[in-house]
């Protein structure tokens, strides 16, 4: 399975992380679409799976859940929006990655690209920071990987300037 990963989109789709995004096969969106024909353009582009963030407007939540637990390629994925990072997770994300072990835990909401080992919990922890145009971000990024029999590889980031 190859995986594009955003999150932070807040109202655009750029044409750049869409160029970036045509050859996976599936797209994960860590939250904060921004409003729902942001959420509809993406999932017309590629299948999505994703969690609304903090800024989604109620007609996004009722799209997209408030947490995504997704089997992939014998891999267990856990994904919100706001989750925090190894020795810093948010409380409801401790509770969750507690519950359910996942091998990978996904969450956006920082703008920051965020890649790390956790070895406490032994998972992976992904942010793929903003691709939208809005925050304080000054890079848009993205991620793109690979999971196949359980191996996570082929891992990269796009890079755009934020205008």
């Amino acid at each position: 399975m190859y995986i594009g990963l955003i999150s932070d989109t807040h109202c655009s789709f750029p044409d750049d992380v869409r160029k970036f995004l045509e050859p996976v096969d599936v797209i994960w969106h860590a939250g904060d679409f921004g409003n729902l024909d942001t959420l509809r353009d993406i999932a017309t582009f590629k299948p999505l799976t994703g969690v609304f963030g903090n800024c989604d407007p109620y007609d996004v939540r009722n799209f997209a859940k408030y947490t995504q637990l997704i089997e992939c390629e014998g891999k267990r994925i856990l994904m919100m929006h706001i989750g925090g990072f190894p020795g810093r997770y948010d409380y409801k994300a401790f509770q969750l990655i507690n519950a359910h072990r996942p091998d990978i835990f996904v969450c956006g909401h920082s703008h920051i690209l965020r890649v790390i080992n956790d070895t406490k919990y032994n998972m992976l922890t992904i942010n793929p920071g903003a691709c939208g145009h809005q925050g304080f971000h000054n890079v848009r990024t993205a991620i793109r990987f690979h999971i196949d029999n359980s191996d996570i590889h082929d891992m990269e980031v796009g890079e755009w300037p934020r205008l």
